[in-house]
This record gives C-alpha cells, structure tokens and sequence, in this order.
C-alpha cells in the first residue's frame, strides 16, 4: 500500500506542476493535494478527466460531461468567466450572461440590479431582456414584480411567444394570490407547453383549490402521454414525471 500511495503523490505533484504552468484553474491543486490523502490515484484520475480528456478526445459528448465534472467541483467557474468579459467588454451580452448565471446560482436578487443596467436605450423593450429580468425577480421573490415586467413585455412585443415566459406569468400570478387567472393560464399552457413542468404546477393548483377530479384528470392525461412520447423525453423529464406520479397518488 506505502509504494502506491508513493505513486500516487508523485503523479498528483506532478500534475499540480502541470495545472500551475498550463494556467489552469487553481482550485485543482487543493483538489489534488485533498485527494491525494484520501484515495491513492483518485485526484490524478479526476483531474485527467475533467482536463485533459476532453483535449485528447474532443467529442460533444466528452466535452459536455468534463463540464459537468468542472461545474461541480467549482460551481462558480462561469460565475468568474462572465464577471470577467463583463468587466472587460461592458456590452449588454455579458452583462446578461452574468446575470443569467446569478440566477441560476440562486443569487437572484443580485441579479435583478444588473439586469436593469441592460434595460436601457435600445434595448429598454428588448423581450429576451424583460423575460430574464422577470425570472430574476421571481426568483429574488418579487411576483408581482415579474408580472408587472411581463405585462410590459407583451405590451411591447406582441408578436413575441415563448412557452418559458407563459409558464413564468402563470406562476407569477399564482405567487400573487390571483388563483382564478393563473388556473386559466395553467390550462392554457398545458396544451401546448413542450414539458411536463406545467401540467404538474396546474395539478398541484387546482388541488389546492379543491378541484380534485380535474387535477387527477390533468396528472393522467400527462402521464398518458408520456407513455407514448420518446424515450428522450421520458429522461429529460423524469424528475417532473415522477412527481406526477406522487401527485396522483396523493389525490
């Protein structure tokens, strides 16, 4: 066992050297050095596939998962990626792409300042902005916030259509106690949005709302569907299908 963990912090040196004169994030030496003492090859094996791989394979696909070894072990890379252009461009892009991330970080209410920054001359109506400026205010907490910038939005833009934007009104409604029209707007929705996100939240409303029988009907019928649907969509919607089947059972 002594010679492997020998091995092993010789190799993980060595990539340290390697991540240090690559100009690589730092935050992979502590990894390293932390795993170093924990599982003989594990830092080395990690760090090999997170960076080097996808260098040596440079498919989609191995670049899409060494994102995601990336994401977890530093979450706020983009964070920094897009702080950094915004710092240095200043566009109305960067800034976007900064608040987007904040946002998806749970850091909305830091969002929503920057996002008015962008709300500016031209692009003061532009419908891709107020959309993401209203999910950051929902998620900062403001509904009535986000429902009044999506009213703007459509006022402005009333060719604009966006199944994301519909579904964020109706739930935008909901938070603000106006039930009667976000049931509408729910029912509307689940007609046509591409997930089962909506058909859940519009169940889950008329349940609280006492309308038992039509949220099992909604619940089944969304299942019923998915039965049918490719195999695809079954996985990128697993986690919303699966509470539709809690939801059923619970009604």
């Amino acid at each position: 066992m002594f010679p492997l963990l020998i091995i092993s912090g010789l190799i993980s040196l060595g990539l340290i050297v390697h991540c240090i004169k690559t100009g690589r994030n730092t935050i992979w030496v502590y990894v390293l050095v932390v795993l170093m003492t924990i599982v003989p090859f594990l830092g080395p094996a990690v760090y090999i596939g997170a960076e080097l791989m996808p260098e040596w394979l440079g498919s989609r696909t191995s670049r899409r998962a060494m994102r995601g070894i990336r994401t977890t072990l530093d979450p706020e890379g983009n964070l920094r990626k897009f702080e950094n252009e915004m710092q240095v461009t200043g566009n109305v892009a960067s800034r976007q792409k900064y608040a987007d991330e904040l946002v998806r970080l749970g850091r909305a209410k830091e969002a929503v300042p920057v996002y008015q920054t962008c709300l500016t001359g031209v692009f003061a109506d532009d419908p891709k902005l107020l959309l993401g400026y209203a999910h950051a205010q929902f998620e900062a907490g403001d509904g009535a916030g986000a429902r009044a910038t999506l009213d703007e939005l459509i006022a402005k833009n009333p060719d604009f259509k966006s199944a994301d934007g519909h579904l964020l009104y109706a739930r935008a409604l909901e938070a603000e106690g106006n039930v009667e029209k976000a049931l509408s707007e729910f029912a509307t929705l689940t007609e046509y949005y591409p997930g089962a996100e909506a058909g859940v939240r519009y169940a889950r409303l008329l349940i609280r709302s006492n309308q038992r029988p039509l949220a099992q009907q909604t619940l089944k019928a969304l299942l019923d569907r998915a039965r049918f649907a490719p195999a695809h969509y079954r996985k990128a919607q697993r986690e919303w299908l699966d509470e539709a089947h809690r939801e059923l059972q619970n009604t």
